[in-house]
């Protein structure tokens, strides 16, 4: 059993010295993950690595009941904290710099997770609820790599999944998200 599965199952026993020692042993690779995808972000963003991961921390410890069964199962917990957090930021921002306003993104057949402007994480967290329902594990996937940053590679590890499974996921995903991203927008007409 590693240390991290060790102290969270202390955590789960209500072993409040526990939390404690948590913090150092996943800190650096969360700050990592969170370092990784805010710096994708246009500038001028307002929340920085080190926030999002003392945010996504203190719901993680301060949630009422946590059931971790490992490492995988935290770090799962932790993509899910960093997704709420980002798009709650994104619908904070909308709401105060956009009027609320929407706009859809088209999602870029190369690189969707670093190069998607922060008002589009409403319209991919919206799409991504829906996945969930038809696909849970692929919207698992999806929320690690692009929310909290993750490679395709080390969402694979977590999810007890394959690599080339990991990206035929991802296509798969890809296709979906922009399918229902775009719905009920009208192409350009040539008059």
């Amino acid at each position: 059993m590693s240390d991290v599965t060790r102290i969270l199952n202390a955590i789960e026993q209500g072993d409040a010295k526990a939390a404690d020692e948590l913090l150092p042993l996943v800190y650096e690779e969360l700050r990592l993950l969170a370092a990784q995808k805010m710096s994708q972000e246009p500038p001028g963003q307002t929340l920085q690595a080190t926030a999002l991961v003392h945010e996504a921390y203190i719901r993680l410890i301060g949630a009422d009941y946590q059931d971790w069964k490992s490492s995988s199962h935290f770090f799962k917990a932790a993509a899910e904290a960093m997704r709420r957090i980002l798009v709650e930021n994104a619908r904070r921002k909308q709401r105060i710099k956009r009027g609320g306003d929407r706009q859809r993104m088209d999602l870029d057949e190369a690189d969707l997770a670093f190069e998607a402007p922060s008002e589009d994480i409403i319209a991919v967290n919206e799409a991504l609820i829906k996945l969930s329902e038809e696909d849970p594990i692929v919207a698992e996937l999806v929320k690690m790599w692009y929310f909290a940053g993750l490679t395709l590679e080390q969402t694979a590890e977590i999810l007890e999944i394959s690599r080339r499974t990991a990206h035929r996921y991802w296509d798969y995903a890809r296709a979906w998200l922009h399918q229902e991203i775009t719905k009920g927008e009208t192409p350009f007409s040539s008059s």
